[in-house]
């Protein structure tokens, strides 16, 4: 197995520093990630990883889909994604949820009013 072959060998505890757990909550696997306004201000001292998610995240993007288009496990990306997190250069929110139906005697309700119009 070469480099050329297959792409750069590095170690995940590299580019987590050794980390294993992300700091602050952990990120579901649809939750929904977007670069933040603070991320366009000249920032530096951040790693190619940590650029490349910004790059991806200027559009919403699940962090199941950050890890794959990454090619890194989900673990590496949480852990990235807390770094960016603590500096307040990403925004991360639950994938949207489906509303809760209103109960049967509530639309009965509405169809009866309807139908009376």
């Amino acid at each position: 197995m070469t480099e050329q072959e297959d792409g750069p060998l590095l170690r995940p505890y590299t580019l987590t520093r050794g980390r294993t757990r992300p700091s602050g909550p952990e990120f579901d696997l649809m939750t929904v990630i977007r670069t933040a306004p603070a991320a366009y201000s000249g920032i530096s001292g951040l790693a190619p990883e940590h650029w490349r998610i910004l790059q991806l995240c200027r559009i919403p993007v699940s962090v199941a889909d950050l890890a794959s288009e990454l090619g890194l496990s989900l673990n590496v990306v949480r852990i990235l994604l807390s770094d960016l997190r603590d500096q307040g250069l990403i925004s991360a929110r639950p994938q949207a949820t489906v509303a809760q139906l209103p109960e049967e005697r509530i639309l009965r309700e509405v169809i009866q009013g309807l139908q009376a119009l």
